[in-house]
Order: C-alpha cells, then sequence, then structure tokens
C-alpha cells in the first residue's frame, strides 16, 4: 500500500485489536481530564455516582447517562452564570463558536489551538481518503465564521498541500473557474446545482473548468441526487459530515460508507424510543464522546453527546481502500424527521422521490415539501412543490408517478395509509423562482411540519 494514499497511514490502517487499545487508553486519559477541567462533568459525574477511574474501555460508555444539547444550554449564560462545558482556561482558548440556535440558545464551544489540530487532521485524512494531495486546488462553498467547517477545511488543506480558494459562496463569477482551473469544489448538491446551471446558461462546459472531484458537505441527501450531479459535473462525488462538536467523517474513493476517525472521536449510536443503544446495522442516533491522547488539552470535550443526527454503522471491517476505521451511513438530522400514521420518513426519502432520473429532463431539482393536517383527524397531507426548467410540457404526471413509487419504495407503512385515504399526496410545479424558501431568509428548509 503506498503511504500516499493516507495522510496517517500508522492510525488508518491499523489493526482492530490495536485501535480499540488506543481508543481505550485515550477514553481514560479524557474521562481523567474531564473529571479536572470541566465544571460540568465533574458535577456530572457525582450526579450521576460515576467513579471515572472505573470508565476503562469503552463498552463503559454504554452504561453512563447520554447528554443533549439541551445540557449544553442548560449550563451556560443566560442560565449560568460561567459556561461548565468550558474544559480550558482562557488563556489556552483560541476561537468561540456557537451552533446556528435554530432549535433555541446558540450552544457555545471553546477550541483551543490543540484542538484545531485534532479538526484539521480529521479533514486532511478525509482530503486525502477523495484522492486530492499537493498541487490540487480547492474552491470552498462554505462560510467562513462560527460554523467551523470551512476553517477546518482550510488548515487540512495547508496540511495536505492544497490550495484553497475561499469563495465562501458558490455565486461567485465563473472567471474564477477560468482563471484558476480548481481540482475540486466543496459545496452543498444545491449550491453545485445551481453552479452547473449558471455554467451552462452562460455556456461554459463543465468539462473546461477543470474541476475532477466535489465535496458534498453540511447536509444529508439522495443517492439519487448524488447521480445527477455526478452526470451534470461529469465527475465524482464525495460525502462529508461534521459538526462543531466534532464530528468529522467522509467517504474515500470506494464510496461505501463513510469513515469515523476512532482514534479522536468515539461513536455509539442510541434510541431513543427505546432509551437503549443499538447494534451495528440497526438506524440510531449518534452518540459521540471526545477523544484527547494523553498530555492533551480541549476547550470542550464531550462525553456521551446525542448528536440528534441518526446513521447505521455499515462494517467495522477493513475497507477496499485499506482503512481499518468503522464506516457509517450517511447520516440525516433527526430534526428533518416527520412522523406520519406512527411511520416516519426524513427529508431525504423526499429528495429521493424528487430525483429520479427521469424527472430531471423538466427539473431543477430544487424542492420544498411541507405537512398539513387534513380535513379529519386522522388525515395528514404532503404537499411537494417541485421547480420546473419551464411550465410548459412540465410532464407532471410522469413526475408524480416517479416521485410516488421512489417515495413509498421501502415504507409499506405509508404507502398502506396513503391507500387508505389517510395521507394524501398534493404536488405542485412552479416555474424557476416560485418556491417559498427564495423568500425566506437563512438556510433554506425543505420538509416543514405545519400541522
Amino acid at each position: 500500500m503506498e503511504e500516499s494514499r493516507y495522510y496517517h497511514p500508522a492510525i488508518e490502517t491499523m489493526d482492530r485489536d490495536d485501535l480499540n487499545a488506543l481508543i481505550d487508553e485515550r477514553l481514560r486519559y479524557t474521562v481523567a481530564y474531564a473529571e479536572e477541567h470541566s465544571p460540568f462533568y465533574r458535577h456530572w459525574f457525582r450526579e450521576h455516582h460515576i467513579t471515572p477511574d472505573d470508565v476503562k474501555v469503552h463498552e463503559d460508555l454504554l452504561h453512563l447517562p447520554v447528554i443533549s444539547g439541551a445540557d449544553i444550554r442548560a449550563n451556560q449564560p443566560p442560565i449560568k452564570e460561567e459556561f461548565l462545558f468550558r474544559s480550558a482556561s482562557w488563556n489556552d482558548i483560541f476561537t468561540v463558536h456557537e451552533t446556528s440556535g435554530t432549535s433555541g440558545i446558540p450552544k457555545s464551544f471553546f477550541l483551543t489551538w490543540q484542538d484545531w489540530e485534532r479538526y484539521a487532521e480529521k479533514y486532511a485524512r478525509i482530503f486525502t481518503s477523495q484522492g486530492f494531495s499537493n498541487g490540487d486546488r480547492i474552491i470552498i462553498c462554505a462560510s467562513y465564521g462560527m460554523n467551523v467547517g470551512a476553517n477546518t477545511m482550510t488548515l487540512a488543506a495547508r496540511d495536505v498541500g492544497i490550495a484553497i480558494i475561499p469563495a465562501g459562496k458558490c455565486s461567485f463569477p465563473l472567471r474564477m473557474l477560468k482563471s484558476y482551473q480548481p481540482t475540486g469544489i466543496v459545496g452543498s448538491v444545491f449550491k453545485l446545482l445551481r453552479l452547473a446551471r449558471q455554467m451552462k446558461a452562460e455556456s461554459f462546459p463543465v468539462e473546461q473548468s477543470g474541476v475532477q472531484r466535489l465535496i458534498v458537505g453540511g447536509e444529508a441527501f439522495a443517492e439519487e441526487a448524488r447521480r445527477y450531479l455526478a452526470e451534470m459535473w461529469g465527475c465524482g462525488v464525495y460525502n462529508t459530515y461534521g459538526s462543531t462538536e466534532g464530528t468529522m467523517c467522509g467517504e474515500c474513493t470506494a464510496v461505501n460508507g463513510l469513515h469515523v476517525p476512532e482514534d479522536m472521536v468515539h461513536m455509539d449510536l442510541y434510541d431513543t424510543r427505546m432509551k437503549g443503544f443499538v447494534n451495528d446495522g440497526e438506524c440510531g442516533r449518534i452518540v459521540l464522546t471526545t477523544l484527547l491522547p494523553p498530555g492533551g488539552i480541549s476547550g470542550n470535550l464531550l462525553i456521551n453527546y446525542d448528536t440528534e443526527d441518526t446513521t447505521v454503522v455499515l462494517s467495522r471491517e477493513q475497507c477496499q481502500c485499506g482503512r481499518t476505521h468503522m464506516r457509517i451511513y450517511n447520516p440525516q438530522r433527526e430534526a428533518e424527521t416527520a412522523w406520519v400514521a406512527g411511520h416516519s420518513f426524513n427529508r431525504v426519502d423526499v429528495e429521493r422521490g424528487v430525483f429520479q432520473r427521469g424527472n430531471m429532463e423538466y427539473l431543477t431539482g430544487e424542492y420544498e415539501a411541507f405537512l398539513y393536517q387534513g380535513e379529519r383527524d386522522d388525515e395528514t397531507i404532503l404537499r411537494v412543490t417541485m421547480e420546473c426548467e419551464r411550465k410548459e410540457g412540465c410532464g407532471s404526471d410522469l413526475i408524480t408517478e416517479n416521485f410516488q413509487k421512489a417515495f413509498f419504495r421501502g415504507k409499506p407503512g405509508l404507502f398502506h395509509a396513503h391507500k387508505e385515504g389517510s395521507f394524501r399526496l398534493l404536488f405542485n410545479f412552479p416555474e424557476p423562482g416560485g418556491l417559498e424558501l427564495y423568500k425566506t431568509p437563512g438556510r433554506p428548509k425543505r420538509l416543514v411540519d405545519r400541522r
């Protein structure tokens, strides 16, 4: 195996037994560090009668309580006078970050320079696993600010030898593509689709852009959307998943799940309805634990933290790329999951229906969906609005048929509710610019429950 395929080959290809031993060593140090430096966890250990020295292996985490974002908000101003999750002195804090705050008061996070170095290594491994190396040029279509993603990728690029073009948005002038010939672009599915449409409108063939890989981050997406995006750009599309809390995972060139950097963050999956952890192959919410190397410091470590994102552990076996760290399914946001008649579906399920290949002869890919209460108490209506390239000849009957086949595939409970009449689907097909999300400031919400 060539070392150039890996950023840190000794760690990324480590034997499973050795990797587990490394995880356990770092867990013991992290728990001891939390007791000494984290006011929240010091109290948490006492409150739940946890003896830190008894947490010796990662399986011991399965017996500890799970904390949530609500716990972070309840232990910072204005609820408390101090930020009780901060686990390093202000002398060591390098940056302060906040989450978007869409579900309440923003959660505050404190990062030391060591935290940034670990974040950067996680993403350097991802870039390398996707085939990037010294001499590549990547346009970053992500905001620089309270969100750590863009800065993390920029630091990672420094370590890999990649040149970064920090556009911040995908609405940059096309001359940047012509002038800099980037080999990669990072952005959301929809930003990259819009950019391709802009290039087509301005008679700039994508094959002349120099782009060889697209990196999608910041949101879950349907495989159908990936395939269409890859078709439009004529190159590979790779998925990444990250958060301010420290989860940074990415697909390698094998495209068979996202690799978790297990030496730096431990991940278990939890079923909130069953109040218990699930086995590999079962869906659950990501519960993460920071793993510090002995002697390391952290401004905001977390133990058994529920991210409220769901996934499935696909495999802990060696990947065909040679990496041994476990692989997970593309995570989805629990906040983007809706329940109808006792059955759930996610925004990604709606997206799957939109991006059926036959539909894309007519659609731009932009869509939004709203759930409404029907006239009867037991009736729910899902209204899906899909933007058409042009109003005339939109092929609405074909699109409706394709959408329903894809949406109900694997959803027998919802299909039964639809057949019984308790779950109705309505469709609209406006011209470009006709979606509500264009008029709403902030990050677009594509599945909104208005019941």
